[in-house]
């Protein structure tokens, strides 16, 4: 398979062209504009799915099913290996499809691909490692024996910020389970799906093992999935909002469902930490695809022997950042998704501006075509604004000053999120007692970055259910079964 990726600013607009990929076939078909965040411009056309679609996919991942959670587990393993690989030698075409329809930097680009391609190798390798138990009852009356089966067909919803990464951390167990699946991704990104869908295609995954549909009605046709008998697994990436409508509405037929929601982390530096590399932190968990990210550093508290220097430093690093076109070499951080997201970045900023915060950097909207916003520092922000309680999803760094540990926890715990959090300090028992008391899913001690294909992704509280990624991933595409044995 080529991408027939041009350098040009844009990929070539022929990725698209087979439209919906249901049972094995491509469906040709347009509705759904797909725009250069870093321009505004319209570079392909992808179909728009109805339920009919979504429901000719459901007929195509049962008429797969039986037969894939047959195959056996090493089959399963080399086509997940098979995946990777091309993943990994296609990566800057891939790279530079993400940035164009995404709007990232290609740096960040390249880092979504390797760590994208990272799960097909993890889930290849535990697809033959599913375990299971025996044993005798404790009162000796017979034995316990519990087998694990894929729980079936799954409908698997990703987001525009990692259209790569939320896409195969989500097919790589499925798969591995022995689970069909129909992934639906965000209309704002669908070119990153349907290319990999065609490498899929490529490493021999079988016809309706994965189905790819895109659509602009993404309520009406994934409630009539979700209401189907034969869809047993939701999982989805996305905001807490959509993710409470979507749990109702799977509660209707007691679909098993995986979900990972907002976050709003705090990043929580104490005087004793190396300034240094807490900055280093700071900007890696901060800036990573430009503040869109669910584990985004939005929340900065910093104890007060340190703020001062924090906030010249931050400042300093923020305003040397190349802004500019995902896809232009230079750039260090791109646009936005969309004119929306820059409206509500705005609205946050501005507003806490009103009650005294004030930008060291950046804090106002860029003129022009495109979709962007510089990135930003604000100190002095009031810890009851807008935006210490709403996600920013974008590059603005709040800062808060702190005096003492317990306010630290207190503050960090000051939010319905509890996804992710960061700590700085070179008192590593510190760290950790801190670390205890912030309810959050995963911690990052004196480390900007905490995600990996071999750990367990998820958080607390309005943050979601379940876990992505590591061991416990593919048990959520997998049910136990006990068998009581005598002999």
């Amino acid at each position: 398979m080529t991408l027939n990726t041009a350098l040009t600013g844009y990929a070539n607009p022929s990725l698209h062209a087979q439209g919906l990929y249901i049972g094995g076939k491509w469906e040709a078909g347009q509705g759904i504009p797909v725009l250069d965040p870093s321009t505004g411009n319209t570079v392909a056309e992808v179909p728009d799915a109805g339920i009919d679609d979504a429901l000719r996919a459901v007929d195509a991942a049962e008429s797969a099913a039986t037969e894939w959670r047959r195959t056996p587990p090493r089959q399963r393993s080399e086509i997940l290996r098979r995946w990777f690989t091309l993943m990994t030698k296609h990566a800057e075409e891939l790279a530079l499809l993400i940035s164009l329809e995404n709007g990232k930097a290609l740096t960040d680009a390249r880092g979504e691909v390797a760590y994208a391609a990272e799960f097909f190798r993890w889930y290849a390798e535990e697809a033959t490692r599913i375990g299971g138990e025996f044993r005798r009852t404790p009162s000796g009356a017979h034995n316990i024996l519990v087998d694990h089966e894929p729980i079936g067909i799954a409908v698997l919803i990703t987001p525009w910020n990692f259209p790569a990464a939320m896409a195969t951390r989500k097919i790589g167990p499925a798969l591995a389970a022995g689970c069909t699946v129909i992934l639906k991704p965000a209309s704002e990104t669908p070119l990153t799906a349907y290319a990999m869908a065609r490498l899929g295609a490529e490493a021999g995954v079988p016809a309706g093992v994965v189905n790819v549909l895109t659509t602009t009605n993404p309520g009406p046709v994934t409630s009539a999935m979700l209401a189907d008998p034969r869809v047993r697994k939701l999982s989805f990436t996305g905001s807490t909002g959509v993710g409470r409508t979507l749990l109702a509405e799977a509660a209707k037929s007691v679909v098993s469902c995986s979900m990972e929601l907002g976050g709003n982390a705090p990043f929580v530096v104490f005087d004793d930490a190396d300034l240094d590399a807490a900055l280093d932190g700071a900007m890696v968990a901060k800036m990573r695809n430009g503040g869109e990210a669910c584990t985004a550093a939005n929340r900065f508290y910093v104890q007060s022997g340190i703020h001062d220097a924090f906030v010249e430093g931050l400042t300093a690093r923020m305003a040397n950042l190349k802004l500019g076109a995902g896809y232009e070499p230079d750039t260090q951080c791109g646009p936005m998704i969309t004119t929306r997201a820059v409206e509500k970045i705005d609205r946050l900023v501005t507003e806490a501006k009103s009650r005294g915060a004030r930008a060291t950097v950046g804090g106002t909207p860029l003129p022009g075509s495109g979709y962007y916003y510089p990135p930003t520092v604000l100190e002095n922000v009031p810890t009851d604004a807008a935006l210490a309680h709403e996600e920013i999803f974008g590059p603005v760094a709040a800062v808060y000053r702190f005096e003492t540990e317990e306010d630290a926890i207190t503050l960090a715990n000051d939010t319905e999120y509890g996804l992710a959090a960061y700590i700085y300090s070179r008192d590593i028992m510190r760290a950790m007692r801190v670390g205890r008391g912030i309810d959050t899913g995963m911690i990052g001690i004196n480390r900007g970055l905490m995600s990996d294909p071999a750990a367990p992704f998820g958080g607390t509280k309005q943050s979601g259910l379940g876990r992505e990624g590591g061991v416990t991933g593919i048990l959520e595409f997998m049910e136990p079964k006990y068998f009581a044995v005598e002999f």
